[in-house]
């Protein structure tokens, strides 16, 4: 008998291993939909920055989190021996690996709201603070309990925070950080003339298609892999996951008027809302929240670039800082018994704890972006931006006719 419980210990381990290496790969995956979304939306003169960018994030993403982020988050470290570290699988290995793809994240939203006129390097070293200290303090106080924030808040509305894969955690987070870089940074040159918008039209509307699509179907892992383990594994997730995507693509086909911008970025704003019930909500539930998405995206990315004069490139505030706010309330309201849920979430715990997610993402964002404006200036030249970052910054441009 004792034979015969090892053996399913091991196949235990190994299989969970391989269910979070599968997930974390797929995230990984995620970050080339990014870095074509980006490269499609912006200028041509500035598309090798932006794909160098992405890569160049994750790598420093990765350096700050293994050795600060995580251990902030979850007072983990790696240094003990490999032996050690390889326990049961490796599976705290892979599970790291995992939480890594959706800190890396973070930079790679912010990319899309800073593009076309922000220095490389200053950037860079901001985008490793912010995943070293701002990300993973609010990581730690939801997904680890750290500081007593979640059980003050089961105490007090008997349900703590629920943010199944991120909707606030991630993506709201990474809005909120892009939308005080974005305002200290300003808008680029030329983009209003006598206080009107001046069309910036994107540069490549199959590679926005490509990242898109390359980010929806990465999604699933984000979502369904957010279980950690084969036995958490739940097709409810999947298909919420779904039918959220597919509520953004119906709601900003409409309210975009068939912009092909909205639409390929409609079934994203879906995707960010659902992330943080996609494990309570009935299918329904998942729909609604999805379609509310892809129409929030559509409106407020025009009021700002209109009204308020906020050039944010990708539109990366309303689409994973209000859509992920959304999202956090909505797990409140769907993810109740009363509207079809699984229940055992709070709407007051889950406005609360969405308002945190803000406060501690803008105030964060703000400082680490404004100590990086006085140390080394975050902004371009007015020549630089004019010849593009491609040639300012890496001296080559993305195409060549010779």
């Amino acid at each position: 008998m004792e034979n015969i419980s090892s053996a399913i210990q091991t196949l235990s381990e190994s299989a969970n291993t391989l269910f979070i290496l599968i997930g974390a790969i797929m995230v990984l995956a995620m970050h080339a939909g990014f870095a074509f979304l980006e490269v499609g939306t912006v200028r041509h003169r500035n598309q090798v920055n932006a794909l160098v960018k992405i890569m160049s994030d994750f790598g420093f993403s990765a350096l700050a989190y293994f050795f600060i982020g995580y251990w902030v988050a979850y007072d983990v470290n790696f240094f003990s021996s490999a032996s050690v570290l390889s326990e049961g699988n490796g599976y705290e290995l892979v599970k790291f690996f995992f939480l890594m793809t959706f800190a890396a994240a973070i930079p790679a939203i912010i990319s899309g709201g800073v593009a076309e006129r922000a220095k490389f390097y200053p950037m860079l070293i901001a985008a490793a603070a912010i995943v070293a200290f701002v990300y993973p303090f609010f990581e730690g106080l939801i997904w680890n309990g750290n500081f007593g924030f979640q059980d003050w808040l089961e105490a007090t509305f008997g349900a703590p925070f629920h943010d199944f894969a991120g909707s606030v955690v991630v993506h709201a987070v990474g809005g909120w950080i892009a939308l005080a870089a974005i305002m200290i940074l300003g808008v680029r040159q030329g983009r209003y003339r006598g206080g009107k918008l001046i069309a910036f039209a994107p540069s490549n509307i199959p590679f926005l298609a490509l990242g898109a699509w390359i980010l929806t179907v990465g999604w699933f892992g984000f979502n369904v892999m957010s279980a950690q383990t084969m036995d958490g594994i739940s097709g409810l997730v999947a298909v919420n996951t779904l039918m959220a995507m597919v509520g953004g693509i119906v709601t900003s086909l409409i309210a975009g008027k068939n912009d092909p911008g909205f639409l390929h970025n409609g079934p994203l704003a879906g995707l960010v809302a659902v992330c943080a019930g996609s494990d309570l909500m009935h299918p329904i539930g998942a729909l609604i929240t999805g379609g509310v998405a892809g129409v929030l995206f559509v409106w407020l990315f025009t009021l700002i670039q209109n009204r308020f004069k906020i050039d944010d490139v990708l539109g990366v505030w309303p689409l994973h800082g209000v859509c992920g706010v959304w999202g956090g309330i909505a797990a409140g309201i769907f993810g109740s018994e009363a509207l079809g849920g699984l229940g055992g979430v709070s709407l007051m715990a889950q406005i609360i704890g969405t308002i945190a997610g803000v406060v501690v993402a803008f105030v964060g964002g703000w400082i680490v972006y404004t100590l990086a404006e006085k140390a080394a200036g975050i902004r371009l030249s007015e020549e630089d931006e004019y010849n593009g970052a491609d040639l300012a910054i890496h001296k080559i441009g993305a195409t060549s006719e010779d």
